[in-house]
């Protein structure tokens, strides 16, 4: 024990060292963030869609703040705080300074604002109480592709030994054996028919009622349509229903500016960028109030930024200015409006020399946390807003045409797609088959079409939804890989 306790001291006084004298590359971040990785993969979050999704998007933001760190030049960094529920490793080493939940996980909050990789990949780890320990193991210096001659920078491989003494897991192993575990469409299916099944039954009166309260609600406000942000269950979704019903009862004369709008139950109130009514499922009614009160505004504001739109647009050739629900970070209107008025000040100053009219029919979104343009396979440009306008516009004009052949793709995918769900809801004789909106209408694509050269009894009657992991949802929808084998 006590040569262990020297050893341990010993490596940290070292590590200590080594790092004030080196920085990371990009591959070598990533290996470091493998532990990391490995507890907070959404894929290991199947039977738990909130974190799941959670997860998701923090993993996004992160991705996009350590690209960031990578662009030469690059140091406007804002500060970015991210949320991660990280499973836990041990049953019985939790921290009572963290929230942890009954389900063998944690939710972890940090913030980041570290201009380099090391610094960041450290910060990391420690706020998710994760050891650094393995970070000295990697050979990174000015020329990572030498082998390092110094003692320090010499490669360390832990034993096998290490984890076993210490109580650590192997995160190596660990992978190894969550991929070793194939599972097979038919399988998953046999073993969790029965289940979903049971689950679907007990949850018919409720959807039932859900169904009700939505076309009651959408009727009394003439309202275009009811959504939610996250995958709540049924019996959640009645309940935020009931809600706004009990408030249109105790104060109706607010909500007569909302005639023609979409009203979505999300994680906070305002207004979206697509201009809808944001309801917070975490608010009281006192919030929602506010929110209606200020409709009037918000609906100035959303002009203004149409406005924006157009202006933007004349600048850059005709090409359109959209926003994707499905594909973008859910944004206020106010942060979109933001984000369209300054990229609409460099344009403007640029005086980039685009045709008028000459890219009409193309389409672009904003994106804030990329640096370089880049052509979607569904035909939009995505445009930083940080993007340098003389590089943007010799991007488009070299992508024009293979943007337009995308969009040409795309339409005809989209017709694709429906008249495969239509059969294949008909085939298996299906209550109703959707995907996630993660899910391009390539991979589901062709997901129905191997669907459809299997006999599968077992989805009569049932909810399919398509995603990129199995699980079987809290009212007996089935979820399955898009690319299931």
């Amino acid at each position: 024990t006590f040569y262990y306790f020297v050893r341990l001291c010993l490596d940290k006084i070292l590590l200590q060292c080594v790092l004030q004298s080196r920085t990371l590359s990009g591959a070598d971040a990533i290996n470091a963030l493998r532990p990391f990785y490995f507890a907070v993969h959404p894929d290991f979050f199947g039977q738990h869609p909130k974190e799941r999704e959670v997860n998701e998007n923090s993993l996004k933001r992160l991705n996009g703040y350590l690209e960031n760190l990578q662009k030469p030049g690059f140091r406007s960094f804002k500060p970015t705080q991210l949320t991660f529920y990280v499973r836990e490793r041990e049953p019985n080493s939790s921290n009572v300074q963290e929230s942890f939940s009954a389900s063998g996980f944690r939710a972890v909050s940090f913030t980041l604002h570290t201009r380099d990789l090391l610094s960041t990949v450290l910060d990391i780890l420690n706020s998710c109480s994760l050891s650094t320990e393995h970070v000295q193991s990697l050979s990174v210096n000015s020329q990572p592709h030498k082998e390092a001659k110094s003692t320090v920078n010499r490669p360390i491989k832990w034993d096998k030994t290490y984890y076993s003494f210490t109580g650590f897991k192997d995160p190596e192993e660990e992978l190894e054996q969550a991929q070793r575990v194939e599972t097979t469409l038919l399988s998953w299916l046999d073993y969790n028919e029965a289940s979903a099944v049971i689950k679907l039954k007990k949850s018919l009166p409720l959807r039932k009622e859900l169904e009700r309260l939505k076309i009651e609600l959408s009727h009394e406000l003439q309202l275009s349509d009811i959504r939610w942000q996250r995958s709540w269950g049924i019996a959640h979704r009645c309940s935020q229903l009931h809600s706004l019903g009990r408030l249109v009862q105790q104060r109706p004369e607010i909500l007569e500016n909302v005639k023609g709008r979409t009203v979505v139950f999300t994680d906070r109130s305002g207004m979206s960028a697509a201009g809808h009514i944001m309801l917070g499922t975490m608010d009281v009614h006192h919030h929602w109030t506010k929110i209606f009160e200020r409709l009037p505004n918000y609906y100035k504001l959303q002009k203004r930024l149409l406005l924006l739109e157009d202006r933007i647009s004349q600048l850059l050739g005709g090409i359109q200015v959209i926003y994707i629900e499905e594909l973008q970070p859910l944004m206020t209107l106010e942060e979109y409006f933001e984000a369209l008025n300054s990229f609409y000040n460099k344009l403007r100053d640029s005086r980039l020399p685009f045709h008028p009219r000459s890219l009409r029919g193309l389409q672009m979104i904003l994106e804030s946390d990329r640096y370089a343009p880049s052509l979607h396979e569904l035909g939009h440009f995505m445009i930083p807003t940080v993007c340098d306008p003389a590089a943007l516009q010799w991007f488009i004009f070299a992508k024009a045409q293979e943007a337009r052949e995308n969009l040409k793709r795309k339409e005809e995918m989209m017709i694709t797609e429906k008249e495969l769900i239509n059969t294949s809801t008909e085939r298996f004789s299906l209550d109703r088959l959707y995907k996630e909106p993660s899910v391009s209408s390539a991979q589901m694509i062709d997901c129905c079409k191997r669907l459809l050269e299997e006999s599968l009894p077992y989805l009569q009657g049932m909810h399919l939804c398509i995603s990129h992991f199995y699980s079987v949802l809290q009212d007996g929808d089935l979820c399955i890989p898009w690319n299931w084998k």
